[in-house]
């Protein structure tokens, strides 16, 4: 017996490569993220380059999954900001929860202001075209008009008889206000720079001051 025959062959067993683990489809859950993926593309890129690709790639799903919630990238959109203008109502209906009306009305301005900057590009959808055609999805539609009524209240208890044009002038003022700050347009201007979490307290406090 030779040294090749004796050398006993023993068959090389290579070990098989393991297979990722499917990610598990949780159906009652797939909704929610979807949504957070959503707002946070959102917050990178804005609504216009936002694609229901990226956001299923965001949350780490496939390209048809968010089919399974929403019939399109507008949908998807409508409930963003659906979402929006929940947190913009929870931040008002804590805002007029104290006993004096004007100071109601200055912590809705200032609440709002801090709601739009804390998420500039979500509130620009909120307020964009899709609002225009809000009947369209009627969630939002309830979400959009549950957060004005806090506003449109605390005008009218402050204020019986021109409570309507008081509220329009204040969301205006903090509608605008919030769009300054966003977009960045006190910067470089020939002023002293307000603190842009106290500015819209200010100036509520300027408006209030000059009534008869």
């Amino acid at each position: 017996m030779n040294a090749s025959t004796a050398r006993t062959k023993t068959p090389t067993t290579r070990p098989r490569a393991s297979k990722a683990p499917a990610r598990p489809y949780h159906h009652g859950n797939l909704r929610v993220g979807l949504l957070e993926a959503a707002e946070a593309v959102l917050a990178e890129r804005g609504a216009q380059a936002l694609t229901l690709r990226d956001v299923a790639r965001r949350a780490g799903v496939s390209h048809g999954a968010p089919y399974h919630h929403f019939a399109s990238l507008t949908d998807l959109l409508a409930a963003v900001a659906q979402r929006g203008f929940e947190t913009l109502g929870d931040a008002m209906a804590e805002a007029v929860a104290v006993p004096d009306t004007r100071e109601r009305l200055l912590r809705v301005a200032q609440a709002y202001v801090a709601c739009a900057r804390a998420q500039p590009e979500r509130f620009r959808l909120m307020f964009g075209p899709l609002l225009a055609s809000k009947d369209q999805h009627p969630a939002l539609k309830m979400s959009a008009e549950r957060s004005f009524g806090f506003v449109l209240a605390a005008a009218v208890a402050h204020d019986k008889k021109h409570g309507a044009d008081l509220a329009v002038a204040g969301w205006s003022l903090a509608h605008g206000l919030s769009h300054l700050l966003i977009d960045g347009a006190f910067e470089g201007l020939p002023m002293k720079q307000q603190n842009p979490e106290t500015l819209a307290r200010k100036l509520g406090e300027r408006i209030f001051a000059a009534e008869p």
